[in-house]
């Protein structure tokens, strides 16, 4: 058969249509067409209005499982609001009553501060208002720890006092907080003047396992000493002001086979239970640079005479 009698066209099954590009072109003219119409001349508002009418039944269908859903959490989250606020109710109830229980004793605090204020109007050296943090816990020591340090120009050695007397001595200083030792502490040596008779002597502590205790040392047995006389400091150890109020003479104990007495002594300050205190600079720094520029330059002067 000679070659130009065959059909050259393709079987119906491997015809070709359009090219893809082609496709992709007209496709997108006609897509950039409608937009151009409906932005223009709202072709599509009316098919949009309709669509969406038909639509509105089945929009709300679909909705529905959401809204329960939405239902549920909120009354879930709601419950557990509820007990939240519930369990904050109960703790603002137990923290009111934490802080009626508490007024006594802050009113206490108040009275105290109040008398610390008018006993600092009456000294003349300087101080400042400390709180005590904590009591260390050693049974033959007596120290507490106040919340005032170097920062705060506390000075090794300054007294402590409270309202009703002489509280201790500070004796070890840190950045944010001091030791005070008090005067039942056993390394105390604190001294006083008898009010009535004006004697001197020194008063020392003596804590035990089960009391504290404030001993007069080397008071003659025939020293006119009486239960009753109330002591203050003498100002003769260069730290503590004198006419501060340190104890009152509980029991004196004249005994035939010791030349002194022995003399026990109730301390004026409340040192069991302290909270407020006052901090005082000692006695050694209130001296006026003055008298050691005098002392220094009379010394020179006599090295000059010699």
């Amino acid at each position: 058969m000679p070659l130009g009698t065959l059909d050259r066209t393709p079987p119906p099954l491997f015809k070709q249509g359009p090219s893809l590009l082609s496709k992709f072109v007209f496709f997108t003219c006609l897509s950039l067409f409608l937009m151009f119409a409906d932005t223009r001349f709202e072709m599509a508002k009316t098919l949009r209005s309709s669509i969406a009418t038909v639509l509105a039944p089945v929009n709300r269908v679909l909705s529905m499982p959401g809204t329960w859903v939405s239902h549920a959490a909120a009354y879930f989250e709601s419950q557990t609001t509820l007990k939240n606020s519930e369990a904050a109710l109960k703790q603002k109830l137990l923290l009111q009553t934490q802080q009626a229980s508490q007024a006594q004793v802050l009113v206490a605090e108040n009275a105290q501060l109040r008398s610390l204020l008018k006993l600092k109007a009456t000294i003349t050296t300087p101080s400042q208002a400390a709180q005590v943090m904590y009591t260390i816990s050693d049974p033959y020591a007596r120290k507490v720890v106040i919340d005032k340090g170097s920062t705060s120009n506390i000075a090794l050695g300054s007294p402590v006092i409270d309202a009703d007397g002489v509280i201790g001595q500070v004796v070890r200083v840190y950045p944010l907080y001091s030791e005070v030792a008090l005067l039942t502490d056993n390394d105390q040596a604190t001294p006083v003047l008898n009010v009535r008779t004006g004697i001197r002597s020194v008063m020392f502590g003596h804590p035990t396992a089960h009391s504290d205790v404030l001993e007069l040392r080397f008071v003659s047995g025939t020293a006119d000493i009486q239960a009753g006389d109330e002591l203050i400091t003498s100002g003769m150890d260069g730290v503590y002001p004198a006419g501060l109020a340190v104890a009152k003479i509980d029991k004196v104990e004249r005994r035939t086979d010791s030349a002194f007495a022995k003399i026990t002594c109730q301390a004026k300050a409340n040192l069991g239970n302290v909270k407020h205190v006052m901090v005082l600079q000692p006695m050694t720094g209130n001296i006026p640079d003055t008298v050691h520029e005098a002392g220094k330059s009379g010394d020179g002067k006599k090295g000059a005479k010699k």
